[in-house]
């Protein structure tokens, strides 16, 4: 059974949806134990799914298996959802083919992208081959960074081929500490070491060594078939991302589904994304519904309490349009001419000359547009 650990203002619809297409909750918060039955489980997932930095989506890190399969069940529910998995396997192992060098860095082809590998990590310049790892870093982009510094991952430790051996911060107490650099020590192959992950800390010594000798194993059957692979190639697939947006198609029909079991006013996924008072101003009004307060007296002091944080005719604002590759692209500033509930028109001052989309007309400086947006639309 695939399993999947969920945080964020999306957690409750997607964790409704996860276990109806035969998902294992790992790490329930207390209100999803109490609203879906669940117990405290504190096993390992494939999947990991947490709220995008601009609240209009998630993003998903797991196996290929975990990712795919997440993916069927976001279109198969959500129908203008978009999903945007990046080719490259994160933390997946390569060999690369150098194809030339920009700035500080070689271009690595590592047949799902040309990657970025620091001049300073690579033996020789005259190697035209390179094993090489995709960082954690610049996840989504196209030039992901690599590295030759490898990290094996398991549960409770990760193999690194540098002579080094590091215990998690989160692991506080003095002893354990101490007694894990020592177990390092003792199991780390020459050339090799070890980074003991918070994980580790109650695990007896006896399942230590054992994943030890497992990512040992490992290493080695990646160094064998770095030897007779072709490049470019991926010698060791890893973990893989995946972005996925919430036009508002999708935001309602999440609404609906969270509704399903647990109180929830319409556009609420769209509140919740607005953070700040909005989010808090939502919580306050289902908490008094929770409570047995009527709708029809809640949901209308809800929306006055949230109008005073929109912005007002008169106010400026930033102009963006978001590309279905993820592209965001900056339009400049617009004026707010006016505003209500369901509508925005807005005014902008064209500063360069061009041409307009669509129109093959001219645009010249000091052309202005009106803009009329319907809030959840596709179109303008």
């Amino acid at each position: 059974m695939l399993k999947a650990k969920v945080r964020g203002i999306y957690t409750t619809a997607l964790t409704k949806l996860l276990i109806e297409n035969g998902f294992e909750i790992i790490d329930p918060s207390k209100p999803i134990r109490e609203r879906f039955g669940l117990a405290e489980n504190t096993g390992f997932p494939n999947l990991k799914i947490k709220d995008r930095f601009d609240r209009q989506g998630v993003r998903a890190i797991g196996d290929r298996e975990a990712i795919d399969r997440f993916r069927e069940i976001v279109h198969s529910s959500l129908e203008d959802a978009i999903t945007r998995k990046w080719p490259v396997s994160l933390d997946g192992i390569y060999k690369g083919r150098i194809t030339g060098e920009t700035g500080g860095f070689l271009l690595v082809d590592i047949g799902d992208a040309v990657g970025k590998l620091p001049k300073y990590e690579a033996s020789s310049h005259g190697d035209k081959v390179v094993l090489v790892q995709v960082e954690r870093k610049r996840i989504g982009s196209k030039t992901p960074l690599l590295s030759t510094k490898m990290k094996i991952l398991g549960r409770y430790a990760i193999l690194i081929n540098i002579n080094k051996i590091g215990v998690s911060l989160k692991i506080r107490d003095v002893k354990k500490r101490f007694e894990l650099y020592q177990l390092g020590k003792e199991l780390a192959p020459a050339g090799w070491g070890i980074i003991w992950r918070k994980e580790a800390e109650f695990q007896p010594h006896e399942t230590l060594e054992e994943e030890v000798k497992e990512l040992i194993e490992k290493a080695e059957r990646i160094m064998e078939k770095f030897e007779t692979a072709g490049a470019p190639s991926i010698i060791f697939e890893g973990l893989y991302c995946m972005d996925i947006e919430f036009p508002a198609l999708s935001k309602r029909r999440l609404d609906e589904i969270r509704g399903e079991v647990s109180v929830t006013l319409n556009g609420h996924h769209y509140y919740k994304a607005c953070g700040g008072k909005v989010s808090s101003a939502l919580e306050m009004a289902e908490n008094l519904l929770e409570k047995g307060k009527p709708l029809e007296e809640v949901e209308p002091l809800f929306k006055k309490t949230v109008e005073g944080e929109y912005p007002i005719e008169g106010s400026p604002i930033k102009i963006e349009h978001v590309k279905l590759s993820g592209k965001i692209l900056s339009l400049g500033r617009g004026i707010i001419e006016e505003i209500n509930e369901n509508n925005i028109c807005f005014r902008r001052i064209f500063h360069k000359p061009g041409v307009y989309d669509g129109l093959g007309t001219r645009k010249e400086p000091g052309d202005t547009a009106i803009t009329n947006v319907k809030i959840g639309d596709w179109i303008l």
